[in-house]
């Protein structure tokens, strides 16, 4: 078994057995707490760019399915393992954890202390690493991206529809997961996706009954060519935004993110509902958060905050059918406590729907 060694900026070093592929790599380095679901998070593309550390111990027991990922193929850098278990056993199994990182060209490492590696991301606050096979390795190069570089790489390049329901939903894609688009389709939407840079005037053309903002990864200040059109389309359509897709709307009317020290990734995020009072616990994965306050509390009135540290986790527009969430309702993977976000959405575009709340803009 190949050695390898993940060298963080701040010096700190973990030795590993290398797992994958046989190449260097550097990106953030994150973790997430979720004790399942490794192949829908491998395959968010919101972990573009990212070497993502599993805090669970077992990865790989059940193997990699044909129809869990949230993308055609892994979209994180590398990843991070105590353990890898290459010997999986499950019914639906194609191949082995290591396998798919291997066909898809992505590196690892397992054998790795990562109870240690993630008390070094909390202490230092989300860093950045790489990937090598020496553990002398000072050539720098922390694995930084152009700005818009993570997004533009996960769009899709032209529009694509799927399903033939009543309700056309725009899904503009910043790196949107496949289980937002299933949901939808189930729900009898017929669903255009996007690319991320698609004009109000050309979304138009497509007359749509509503729009749904995406995921995404990186940094929400790096799209800010895109804000008039954000807040065009909440102007005239039913919206609703998911994760990067929240920032930016809340961005689009002025208000402010900022980097978290460690980000919430994770499927067991406790979120209260201020308008009923009931916390649910949500799938989460985003490393900004919107500053409550610099909302405008006169546009939006805030719906949902986190437990643990209070940080805005939805709002929702005063008079306007637009809405917005930071963790993701589709729950894949993680508690399905809040799908009722995509049920009000769908029943906000039937109302609206040939009726008088964007008739002029219409």
């Amino acid at each position: 078994m190949t050695k390898g060694y993940l060298i963080l900026e701040t010096g700190e070093v973990f030795a590993g057995d290398w797992i994958g592929a046989k190449k260097e790599i550097a990106g953030e380095v994150v973790f997430n707490t979720s004790m399942t679901g490794y192949q829908e998070m491998m395959t968010d593309p919101s972990y573009a760019g990212q070497i993502l550390t599993f805090c669970y111990p077992l990865i790989g027991n059940y193997g990699i399915s044909a129809d869990n990922g949230e993308s055609d193929q892994p979209a994180v850098s590398a990843v991070i393992s105590s353990e890898a278990c290459d010997e999986p056993s499950h019914y639906e199994s194609a191949a082995s954890f290591s396998e798919e990182l291997k066909q898809a060209g992505i590196p690892g490492l397992t054998q790795v202390d990562t109870r240690a590696l993630v008390a070094a991301i909390r202490k230092h606050r989300t860093v950045r690493g790489k990937l090598v096979f020496s553990n002398n390795d000072q050539s720098g190069g922390w694995g930084e991206q152009p700005a818009g570089a993570l997004v533009k790489g996960v769009s899709v390049t032209e529009p694509k529809v799927f399903g033939e329901g009543d309700e056309h939903i725009v899904l503009m894609d910043f790196g949107y997961k496949k289980s937002i688009l299933d949901y939808l389709v189930k729900q009898g939407c017929t669903v255009t996706v996007v690319p991320y840079h698609t004009t109000l005037e050309e979304i138009g053309h497509l007359d749509p009954d509503g729009v749904v903002l995406s995921n995404g990864p990186g940094d929400p200040m790096e799209l800010e060519e895109i804000f008039p059109v954000i807040k065009g389309l909440t102007e005239t359509y039913p919206t609703l935004g998911i994760c990067l897709g929240h920032q930016l709307i809340a961005l689009a009317y002025g208000a402010e993110t900022e980097k978290m020290p460690f980000g919430h990734r994770g499927g067991n995020h406790p979120v209260k509902d201020l308008f009923t009072k009931k916390v649910c616990m949500t799938s989460q994965n985003h490393g900004y958060v919107v500053k409550e306050d610099s909302l405008d509390h006169a546009v939006f009135e805030v719906q949902f905050r986190n437990v643990n540290d209070q940080s805005l986790e939805g709002m929702r527009h005063v008079h306007l059918p637009v809405q917005s969430v930071q963790f993701h309702p589709e729950a894949h993977p993680g508690p399905s406590d809040t799908e009722y976000i995509f049920t009000e959405f769908i029943q906000q575009v039937a109302n609206a729907k040939g009726g008088a709340a964007y008739a002029e803009a219409k």
